[in-house]
Order: structure tokens, then C-alpha cells, then sequence
């Protein structure tokens, strides 16, 4: 326990002592790469600072100069600041949309062009496709657990269908990415954080272009996922 609460008060320090002059910079500027920056060093720092490793697999796979949609599995607070700072270039990510509501927080994730998703509002999850698509036709890659929540016992939950409509309207490669251990370390229905290795598994990326519809899609990202995990897990 005493590691999950030096954790999110270091995340919580941290947003309060750099966050403001970083969004004011941003807001001004119209420059947000340092906020980027800033951010992903720091919830990289906090997961080292409690215990947690971070290994990498597979990131000889991805091709510099092109933006990727990274879809993963999620089972724990831990995976967005394990994967995301160990993706090369920057990204954007759909995030819930109360996260936004955060002092500080939540104007950061707008200048950062963060993507709010409201699951339980489908008007909401098709302008949320179409928020996704402006920011990768910038040339920002979109980090997308399209499980839509943490799992609770660490196997895969059923895909929301979102993403694949995203991949299949813009094109662009879907990397599967498995993260394995955070789970271990931090899973949902626990509060108490226990030192560990975080394992991050980048696949092959995989054409949109070849697949006849969205479900041929979401089916073989899912297997490519799954493949990674433990058989308990699939």
C-alpha cells in the first residue's frame, strides 16, 4: 500500500509543481512537445520509483516516419505510463472523459490533443472516431486499449468495436502491443503495489487494407494480443 500512495503522490506532486507553467507555455505557444515530454518522463520516473522494471520487446518493428495506432491489452493503472513513454515519437490517447475534468490534469490532456471517449454514449464514441482521425492525420500515432476498462482478473475482456472502425477508416497499421506484469504488480481490485517487471511486447503491424471488415480486424489483433499472454489469461 505504502508503494501506491508514494506513487500517486508523486504523480500528484509533480503535476502541481510543472504542470502549470508547462500548460501556460502550451496555451501560448501553441506548443505542447514539451508538455509531452514532461509528462511521459514523469509517469515513467513514478513506476521506477516504486519498484516496477520496464522491459521492451519487438520496437524493431515499428518504422520511423510513419504513425501507428497501438492497440493493448489493459489490466492495470500501470500500463498507459509503462507503454506510452516507450513509444517512439509522440501519441495520443483516448481517455475517459472525467479524466478531463481534473484541475491541471485535464487541461494538459487537451493541449496534449488527448482524445475524451464517453462509453456509454455512442453519439459521443463516433465523435470520438472522428477526433482520433484529425490527430493521426497530424501524424501522431493514438495509443487505444480497446478493451475499454481494466480487466479485473487480468484475461482479455470482449473489444469494443471503436477502434477498428478508426483503423479501418484511416488506414493506418494497428501495432497489437501485450503488456505483461503490470497486472501482478498493480491490479484493479487491489490497491497495494508490489515491485515487479513490466514486459512490453510491440507485434508486427498489421494492414487494415487487408482485411474484408472490421471484424476480420478486431479478431486478429485480438489473437495477436492474446498470443503473448499466458493461457489463463487468453
Amino acid at each position: 500500500m505504502i508503494r501506491a500512495i508514494v506513487l500517486l503522490c508523486f504523480w500528484g506532486i509533480s503535476i502541481l509543481a510543472v504542470g502549470p507553467p508547462l500548460v501556460i507555455y502550451a496555451a501560448i505557444t501553441g506548443k505542447a512537445g514539451p508538455l509531452y515530454y514532461t509528462a511521459t518522463r514523469l509517469g515513467r520516473w513514478g513506476v521506477l520509483l516504486v519498484g516496477v522494471r520496464i522491459e521492451v520487446h519487438g520496437r524493431e518493428h515499428l518504422q520511423a516516419g510513419r504513425n501507428y495506432i497501438f492497440m493493448s491489452n489493459h489490466a492495470s493503472n500501470l500500463d498507459p505510463p509503462v507503454l506510452i513513454p516507450v513509444i517512439p515519437g509522440r501519441c495520443s490517447v483516448l481517455v475517459k472523459k472525467e479524466l478531463f475534468r481534473v484541475p491541471v490534469l485535464g487541461t494538459g490532456m487537451r493541449l496534449g490533443e488527448l482524445v475524451p471517449v464517453d462509453r456509454g454514449d455512442h453519439e459521443a464514441a463516433i465523435e470520438s472516431v472522428q477526433a482520433a482521425m484529425k490527430v493521426l492525420g497530424k501524424g501522431f500515432h493514438m495509443v487505444i486499449y480497446p478493451e475499454g476498462t481494466r480487466s479485473s482478473d487480468g484475461r482479455l475482456l470482449p473489444f469494443k468495436k471503436g477502434p477498428f472502425h478508426l483503423a479501418m477508416d484511416s488506414g493506418a497499421p494497428v501495432v497489437p502491443v501485450t503488456i505483461l506484469g503490470t497486472y501482478e504488480s498493480w491490479p484493479k481490485t487491489r490497491f497495494a503495489l508490489r515491485p515487479g517487471t513490466a514486459a512490453v511486447i510491440f507485434h508486427p503491424p498489421i494492414d487494415p487494407h487487408d482485411f474484408s471488415d472490421r471484424d476480420a480486424l478486431m479478431k486478429t489483433v485480438m489473437e495477436t494480443i492474446a498470443s503473448s499472454l499466458p493461457p489463463e489469461r487468453r
